[in-house]
């Protein structure tokens, strides 16, 4: 049994632990594995456990995997700047970093050019930490999602970077995503939790966990 094979079924008894806590179905919690910085020939390990999505976080190194591993899906969790854009839209099924209105209108232009749809997360950013981690305040929220309405962006819901050590910052997430289910009467994804903190995010109602190190080992 190789080491990835061993770290996640440790990953799906800590989710399956959370879940039954919580009362929830194991299933409903996605496990995407964070392949940064990782070989290709790891994430193929992974590949033939079953994983065919990864989430990347720099646009260079995700376009140049996703050219290589065609027969697998790549989603951006990380920054993106407008310049980036076109390769973004070009090579990543997701992207799950939408959080000013000017790469919207970008993402937006481009998807057009291209004849492409592409799903979306907005990330948020409830604790002004933007400025080191990105992220839309709640306040700006509306003006995204108004932008994408109609678009050739599918919105799938919220993306988030909660402070380390926060419990109380995962039902925050969890009180807005269901304010916004609300008033767009449409269901809507929340992906928070990584590593260290996937099982206070499963109690919360995160319908994602993004786990790197915990899933692949450290990074070279």
């Amino acid at each position: 049994m190789n080491l990835i094979e061993d770290r996640v079924r440790d990953l799906q008894a800590r989710i399956r632990k959370a879940c039954e806590a919580s009362g929830r179905d194991p299933a409903s919690v996605e496990l995407l594995p964070v392949s940064k910085r990782q070989p290709a020939a790891l994430i193929r390990q992974a590949a033939e456990l079953g994983f065919r999505t990864f989430g990347e976080n720099y646009v260079q190194e995700g376009v140049q995997k996703a050219s290589e591993m065609r027969e697998l899906r790549f989603v951006l969790i990380g920054p993106l700047q407008r310049n980036k854009a076109k390769p973004a839209l070009e090579h990543f099924q997701e992207i799950m970093t939408l959080d000013r209105p000017e790469l919207v209108a970008r993402l937006h232009h481009l998807a057009e050019e291209l004849s492409v749809v592409r799903a979306v997360w907005i990330q948020v950013d409830l604790w002004d930490e933007a400025t080191k981690l990105g992220g839309c305040p709640a306040a700006g929220v509306g003006d995204l999602v108004r932008m994408l309405d109609g678009t050739r962006l599918d919105l799938q819901g919220f993306m988030a970077i909660p402070p380390p050590g926060s419990s109380q910052a995962f039902l925050e997430l969890a009180r807005f995503r269901e304010d916004w289910r609300q008033r767009l009467g449409r269901p809507l994804r929340l992906s928070m939790g990584m590593s260290d903190d996937l099982e206070d995010a499963i109690a919360a109602g995160t319908d994602q966990v993004r786990v790197g190190t915990a899933f692949f080992g450290e990074r070279a």
